[in-house]
């Protein structure tokens, strides 16, 4: 267990997050009301939600107080797993090892269409690193706009295609990125395919372009959604057309 003045780990914030949205769900309530409870502020609730912030021990503590349920018992089975594999991903992610993948390891700009306004561009940060507790590349989207719907799974880099899958299973549901290898500078590029949220409960799946560009690409990136009036917006347009321009993805017409 991490000492108090200790931040949790990638993976153990994640597993805290999720224990705490499904609870957030389940009981009806909002987070400035669970805010409250546990005597923190809204905007860290948000953002250690988000993945803006990693949990800290103490705030997992006033959270578990205010909940009445324990989230560290998630912790102590994260940290005592010793995978079998060791530095190697399972089979169904490609049997990888660890040094074979370092130059995927990164923080990263990613950007896609906005959804929501056809003229804008969404922009989040992404970051892909290894995790030992469950031996293989792991991604946790931050800085989203939409915080209630930021993204986190495994990597699969299979060498059969030779293309790298960010794949996101929530309860049976799934999101999947599929990107092409680098670019020689490291930009990745391929196509998201997700659910589109409608009025209400109305789902409708969509897909659209992807890129994600290292961080040290963009000296000051804009996150969220990029008008065309943006410093970074023609940068940014002319990376998501370099996706199917070239084409590392290809959209068929119906």
């Amino acid at each position: 267990m991490p000492t108090p003045d200790k931040q949790l780990s990638a993976e153990q914030s994640r597993q805290v997050a999720e224990t705490i949205r499904e609870e957030i769900a389940r009981r009806r309530i909002s987070r400035q009301s669970l805010a409250e409870q546990a005597k923190l502020s809204l905007s860290t609730l948000e953002k250690v939600l988000g993945g803006r912030r990693p949990f800290t021990l103490a705030t997992t503590v006033r959270l578990e107080q205010a909940l009445g349920v324990s989230l560290r018992k998630a912790l102590i089975v994260v940290a005592s797993v010793v995978p079998a594999n060791g530095d190697v991903a399972p089979d169904g992610l490609g049997a990888y090892s660890r040094r074979a993948v370092t130059w995927i390891e990164g923080i990263y700009v990613t950007i896609r269409p906005s959804f929501g306004d056809k003229d804008a561009i969404f922009a989040y940060r992404t970051e892909i690193v290894w995790d030992a507790a469950v031996s293989s590349l792991v991604f946790h989207e931050s800085e989203r706009q939409d915080a209630a719907y930021t993204q986190y799974g495994e990597v699969a880099v299979p060498n059969q295609s030779g293309h790298i899958y960010l794949v996101t299973n929530r309860h049976g549901q799934h999101r999947l990125i599929t990107l092409a290898p680098p670019a020689i500078s490291g930009e990745m590029y391929g196509i998201i395919t997700t659910l589109l949220a409608g009025r209400g409960s109305l789902l409708t799946p969509v897909a659209a372009p992807i890129a994600y560009l290292p961080i040290q690409m963009v000296p000051s990136p804009t996150l969220g959604r990029t008008s065309p009036n943006d410093a970074n917006y023609a940068l940014y347009r002319q990376h998501i057309r370099r996706t199917t321009d070239e084409p590392f993805a290809v959209f068929l017409p119906g």
